[in-house]
């Protein structure tokens, strides 16, 4: 098995993963295909999908058709030709508190019906558990992990590690750790089903980001369970390459149906808001009619067609550069999606790593939550640690930012910059010109039209988390340089009093002279004439 990155965004990426029976892309969404019952089957996944790959439990096919399976074949035994992995039975093991089944024969078993993707028989950690028994499971499933090399037999399977620990990051962390020094093809976060049965979204970022962060990278990571189109955003934007889907039949079974920011159940439906083949040639009343299986099937297509719809959305979100902006939209779909959000601030630094630094498109910032993508903590981090002003600059002047981009060629700071030149004469390389903007914080002239400072757009008016923001950036900034003189020009409509407060802080600690306009209205001629008398007399003392 090969793994080939083809694109990223945040720490996504869309890949290119060959198995012996084909290659697939990811993210890639398994169909969960219980033998038992087939509410769409492989053919008709193949068929009326394109669907390339699915999962399968190979625990139920050895306790119920092990002679038939065996003598097939698992291709023809579910009548697909394309991938297939193979769970181990370890859900039946969180759910029933056991298997009738060991490690030793599950592994030979996948090897003798030829799956493409085999899981070894881990132990789950499961959700509401002690510790000690948390950690019982991260050194069992590691020994059985370990054991794998001595059990298989082939070298044409991929194998899968799971990576167990639960909500005890510091077990996921190790667990994590010590897969990765084996040498397995594909990894997979353990026991998250509970957790989003939960709606703890917040919970589940922190385990998959501790979990990606101890793994190797060039290996894809496998989120167990995440069949809901509404949270794959979130998680592909984390790091997680695949997913199993036995979501679109089982919300069917209970009548409900599923888009990109919920599930709806049928009963309180009017309309289908959705153009799949499904909902294109039916609606709610006549769908409500029908009898039970035929309405299963229904949905469940409907089901499916919405889980790779949102799949294929996201795959372009980072083929563009806007998986960001596609992750928020989403999470403004619930609030647990949205305070897992805001969770995944705590790991900006590990997005920006992952994250390309330049993209074929500008930015959008919808709110605050955009001052921790890549790109503004990249920036941030750079000017403070790389950038140094122009040699002779004594004084900084800063300039609010206006709706043109790049800054310097607004009509506003030309007027401002015209006036201020035509007073200063020789003392023009004494004064360096930055601009006080969102979302990036503080912008040299020189810097305008970098890559990304003038290829967004940001929503107005900014919010408090956004003012007070470019405030600390502005205070870090002075703190940084070794300006003998800040002089601010002021926008009081917009910044209110708090660039000026950071401001005074940052010079009040440098022991240097600020000094803040008054004016009303900072584009003035007046404004501009007061401004450059003031900084010629500064300069002149220089």
């Amino acid at each position: 098995m090969s793994f080939e990155v083809l694109n990223r965004d945040l720490m996504a990426r869309i890949g290119k993963l060959e198995t012996k029976s084909g290659a697939v892309e990811t993210p890639l969404l398994l169909p969960v295909i219980n033998p038992n019952v087939q509410t769409i089957t492989p053919k008709k996944l193949a068929e009326k999908f394109g669907c390339l790959a699915l999962i399968t439990n190979a625990y139920i096919i050895l306790r119920n058709f092990k002679e038939a399976a065996s003598e097939q074949g698992l291709h023809k035994f579910l009548n697909f030709d394309g991938s297939i992995m193979t769970d181990s039975g370890a859900y039946q093991l969180l759910i029933y508190k056991g298997v009738e089944t060991s490690p030793h024969e599950i592994v030979e078993f996948q090897e003798a019906i030829d799956t493409d993707i085999g899981t070894i028989l881990d132990i789950p950690t499961g959700w509401d558990v002690p510790k000690e028994y948390a950690q019982h499971t991260v050194k069992e499933t590691i020994k059985r992990a370990k054991a794998l090399e001595k059990m298989k037999t082939r070298n044409d399977l991929a194998w899968v590690g799971p990576v167990q620990g639960g909500k005890y990051l510091d077990l996921v962390a190790k667990s994590a750790k010590e897969m990765g020094k084996l040498p397995f093809q594909i990894h997979a976060l353990g026991s998250p089903t509970p957790v989003m049965e939960q709606y703890k979204f917040d919970t589940l970022v922190d385990m998959i980001v501790t979990a990606k962060m101890n793994l190797p990278n060039d290996r894809p990571l496998h989120l167990f369970g995440a069949g809901h189109p509404f949270m794959f955003a979130l998680a592909v934007a984390l790091g997680c390459d695949i997913f199993d889907s036995a979501a679109y039949a089982l919300f069917a079974r209970q009548d409900r149906y599923l888009t990109e920011s919920g599930t709806t159940r049928l009963a309180e439906m009017h309309y289908f808001p959705c153009s799949c083949p499904v909902c294109n040639r039916t609606d709610p009343d006549t769908v409500r009619g029908l009898p039970k299986e035929e309405r299963l099937k229904l949905l469940a297509e409907h089901n499916l067609h919405a889980s790779f719809r949102e799949l294929r959305t996201i795959k372009e979100a980072i083929a563009e550069g806007r998986l960001w902006e596609h992750m928020e939209m989403r999470a403004y779909g619930h609030p647990s999606l949205l305070q897992a959000l805001k969770q995944v601030t705590k790991y900006a630094e590990q997005l920006e790593k992952q994250s390309p630094v330049t993209k074929k498109s500008g930015l959008f910032f919808l709110s605050s939550l955009g001052l921790v993508r890549p790109e503004v903590v990249r920036y941030r981090n750079r000017l403070l640690d790389r950038y140094s002003p122009p040699p002779k600059a004594a004084i900084l002047l800063l300039l609010p930012q206006t709706g043109t981009k790049p800054f310097h060629t607004s009509k506003e700071h030309t007027s401002i910059l015209k006036a201020v030149h035509q007073y200063l004469g020789d003392y023009a390389d004494l004064i360096h010109v930055c601009t006080y903007a969102a979302p990036f914080g503080i912008v040299p002239t020189e810097l305008d039209d970098v890559y990304p400072i003038s290829q967004n757009e940001i929503a107005s008016p900014f919010d408090t988390e956004t003012l007070l923001y470019v405030a600390k950036q502005a205070e870090d900034y002075i703190k940084n340089t070794n300006y003998r003189h800040v002089i601010l020009l002021r926008e009081p409509k917009v910044w209110k009093a708090k660039i000026v407060a950071a401001c005074r802080r940052a010079c009040k600690k440098k022991q240097i002279p600020f000094m803040a306009t008054q004016e009303r209205d900072p584009w003035t001629k007046s404004t501009a004439k007061h401004l450059a008398a003031v900084i010629q007399e500064i300069a002149a003392s220089h």
